[in-house]
């Protein structure tokens, strides 16, 4: 039972694309407006006051800032350490996907958009003159999330095959062997094959045949 070749250097491109497009993805959503709402002015009238996603949901700019991270880490990272980088760009995806729908269903009320704006409590805050609208940044922040998932779905799924940094300096089709026979086992370990069978199967390896390989024979031997 040999490793898998990681020769699929696309799965590993396309994670990169999705990661970096999210993060893009979702700190734009947190700069845009996701709430408005006509409040009373100080003349007497109304006025539009309108809320980003960084201050009505702060959790966008943090998720930004997780999948920015995770480009590195994905390139870095391999094997389990990959997989589990996955399960967490998942779950930050998942995190961030669902606040924002609940967000969405229940909107905040004009009080909240005014306290988030300014950066105050929502107590004596004044009541919109108008119902509340969505903005474009919500959906925006939707988008993102579902890019995380993707990105984090496609690390779990394909990483057996992916590239790992420092195989493309290695001429293609040609079998690399390491230098530490004991890393290499752990690297087997990793990749979730048994190393132990590898060398029992690899011909090359001289495997002790007859007496010698019976070490109880040789101390019958001896008592003969």
């Amino acid at each position: 039972m040999t490793a898998p070749e990681r020769d699929d250097r696309r799965s590993l491109a396309v994670a990169c694309v999705l990661l970096l497009v999210g993060a893009g993805t979702a700190w734009l959503s947190g700069t845009v407006t996701w709430f408005s709402v006509q409040v009373p002015s100080a003349t007497g009238g109304a006025g539009a006051a309108s809320v980003t996603g960084s201050q009505i949901q702060p959790t966008v700019t943090a998720v930004a800032a997780v999948l920015l991270a995770a480009v590195a880490a994905t390139v870095a990272l391999s094997g389990i350490a990959r997989r589990v980088l996955g399960v967490l760009v998942v779950l930050a995806g998942v995190a961030a996907g669902w606040t924002t729908v609940a967000r969405l269903v229940t909107p905040p009320t004009p009080a909240e958009i005014v306290s988030a704006r300014a950066g105050l409590n929502t107590a004596g805050q004044p009541i919109g003159t108008s119902p509340v609208s969505t903005g474009a940044g919500a959906w925006v922040a939707v988008a993102a999330a579902v890019l995380a998932v993707a990105a984090g779905v496609l690390l779990v799924v394909k990483e057996r095959r992916m590239a790992r940094l420092g195989a493309r300096y290695a001429a293609p089709g040609s079998a690399t062997t390491p230098s530490d026979p004991d890393r290499a086992a752990w690297e087997q370990l990793d990749d979730g094959d048994d190393p132990t069978v590898d060398r029992m199967a690899d011909p090359d390896v001289d495997h002790p045949v007859g007496p010698a390989a019976d070490p109880s024979r040789e101390g019958r031997g001896h008592d003969l």
